[in-house]
């Protein structure tokens, strides 16, 4: 049997607690031997691409939230992911319709590039204040990752990865998966939210000890 332990994470780009919990994994899976495979979550799909408005208008208008809660509640979550190093720039963020860059990390799981793609997509949005949204912007974020321009808008504009995403987001269904960042180690094991390092390393720990034979 193989050391390495398969680690399936449903998150999407526009989920402020995905890169902070993807930092809380990385930190409790230091020194596991893990395959990671990242799977698509739309938490609002109905966002239309060019959103106007800050995130303040969206939570106010698509969660309905009182204004006067939200900026708190923005600080409070810009502070927990200050603590693992990530610099969150609500102010700048373009809320945007995450359904192309799901597409675009299928396109870079083929291209043997969902990794770098994950982590240069949650940056862009979250620390950079990037659009997420468009084909072209997309693209860009793309090469810099080492992957074809051209060959990403063929792929996004062709809605090449489309079914990939809808058949993440079925599996998410019968997994139960009502929130993200949600991971499941192993095939086995779920664990909901960005939890702290210690409950993810504790998950590996297990399957490691099954795996030994008696």
């Amino acid at each position: 049997m193989s050391d390495v332990i398969k680690v399936d994470v449903w998150s999407d780009i526009a989920c402020p607690w995905c890169y902070i919990g993807k930092r809380k994994f990385e930190a409790g899976s230091a020194g596991f031997p893990v395959e990671v495979e990242y799977h698509s979550f739309e938490l609002a799909p109905d966002t239309p691409v060019d959103f106007q408005g800050s995130e303040i208008d969206f939570l106010v208008a698509h969660k309905g939230m009182p204004a006067e809660q939200v900026k708190p509640m923005l600080d409070h979550v810009a502070g927990i992911a200050a603590e693992v190093g990530l610099d969150y720039d609500f102010d700048a963020l373009q809320h945007t319709n995450t359904v192309k860059a799901h597409q675009l990390l299928h396109y870079a799981k083929a291209h043997g590039r969902q990794l770098e793609m994950k982590e240069r997509l949650l940056r862009a949005y979250f620390v950079e204040g990037r659009h997420v949204g468009r084909v072209e912007d997309l693209a860009d974020l793309a090469a810099e990752v080492g992957l074809d321009r051209a060959d990403v808008v063929r792929s996004l504009d062709a809605d090449e990865h489309l079914a990939a995403v809808h058949a993440d987001q079925e599996q998410a269904m019968r997994y139960g998966i009502r929130g993200v960042p949600f991971f499941v180690i192993d095939g086995r094991y779920g664990i909901s939210g960005a939890q702290a390092p210690e409950a993810f390393a504790q998950a590996l720990e297990q399957v490691q000890s099954e795996r030994v034979p008696s």
